[in-house]
């Protein structure tokens, strides 16, 4: 073999040799290349799969938070309603007025005023009838109207001297003095029935029942909405802490400010108030000294059926005109 020969032979298994070793690697760089790619798209699943699950977690969790905050909104509307109910019992409507007397002595003074003004019309009348309606507007609308007006008296006078009270707290907490502390000077030294309401807080206090507990029965004895603004913040102020002094000082400033709001619209609605007492009056007052001047012109009013039912429909247009011109001028503040 020649030269020539041997060189072409070692050149081809040169070439041959360079040749499989590019391949080999290129191929385990290949495959690791995919191996790699495989493991990301691997390592994306399971990141997706993580996130899904996350999702799918928060999702539930979120379930559960909801559902927890309904249950808890449905608590405080049951417990809204069932407050509201002992609010309008008659008990409770005679805490609130103040009077030291019992629902069934309250029965029996209605039950005693509805026969003695059935029996004077009866008297007067010979009418069964009107008796009938007289028996019931004593023994029903009456006594508990009365009982509506004191309520109404009272918590007038508690929501005027009610800011008062607030700045008294405000001065006793900026001067180092515990709420308790405060509470008694309240008891002490306001006038009623904002003393009375708060020595029931205080008494209460120390046998022992919490402030919260004390905050909510005086609520519902007083349900006035700046009781409710004064429980709200005293229990915000514990569970959470912060600066009670700045926060009754605010609440003090809303208050004055309501009442400020009720007196203008007091003067802006004096002109409308004014008219429907002398559209509702005038009708009444009219009757009344037609029938003292000119008996005879009235007498087929008063006996006759037709001037009776007359008589009845206009007194039930006047009491229906009368609640619709008192709904116009009632604002809500």
């Amino acid at each position: 073999m020649d030269q020539n020969t041997l060189l072409a032979i070692l050149a081809a298994s040169l070439v041959l040799g360079v040749g499989f070793m590019l391949l080999s690697g290129g191929s385990t760089s290949g495959s690791k290349r995919a191996q790699a790619i495989g493991a990301g798209h691997n390592t994306g699943k399971a990141k997706e799969s993580n996130l899904l699950s996350r999702l799918v977690k928060s999702d539930s969790d979120n379930n559960s938070r909801r559902k927890q905050i309904e249950e808890s909104l449905n608590r405080l509307e049951d417990k809204k309603k069932t407050a509201k109910k002992r609010r309008m019992s008659m008990e409770m409507r005679l805490i609130q007025a103040d009077w030291s007397i019992d629902v069934k002595l309250f029965t029996i003074i209605s039950l005693v005023v509805g026969a003695v003004m059935g029996l004077g019309v009866f008297v007067f009348t010979n009418k069964p009838e009107f008796a009938l309606g007289a028996v019931f507007a004593g023994g029903f609308g009456l006594p508990r109207w009365i009982l509506s007006m004191a309520i109404k008296k009272r918590q007038k006078a508690f929501v005027a001297n009610f800011a008062d009270a607030m700045d008294i707290i405000v001065r006793g907490i900026r001067t180092g003095l515990p709420l308790g502390d405060c509470l008694k000077i309240i008891a002490h030294e306001s006038p009623a029935p904002v003393s009375t309401e708060f020595l029931r807080v205080v008494e209460a206090e120390n046998l022992g029942v919490p402030v919260d507990v004390c905050l909510t029965q005086m609520s519902e004895r007083m349900p006035v909405s700046e009781v409710n603004f004064f429980a709200t913040v005293l229990s915000i102020q514990r569970q959470t802490g912060g600066n009670l002094g700045e926060s009754l000082q605010n609440l003090s400033n809303v208050l004055r400010g309501r009442k400020l709001l009720a007196e203008k619209i007091k003067a802006l609605s004096a002109e409308a108030r004014m008219s429907a007492i002398i559209i509702g009056a005038l009708p009444i007052a009219v009757g009344a000294l037609v029938t003292v001047l000119a008996p005879d012109y009235m007498h087929d009013l008063y006996s006759t059926s037709t001037g009776q039912r007359n008589m009845m429909i206009g007194a039930g247009m006047m009491v229906l005109g009368t609640a619709m011109m008192k709904k116009m001028i009632a604002f809500k503040y």
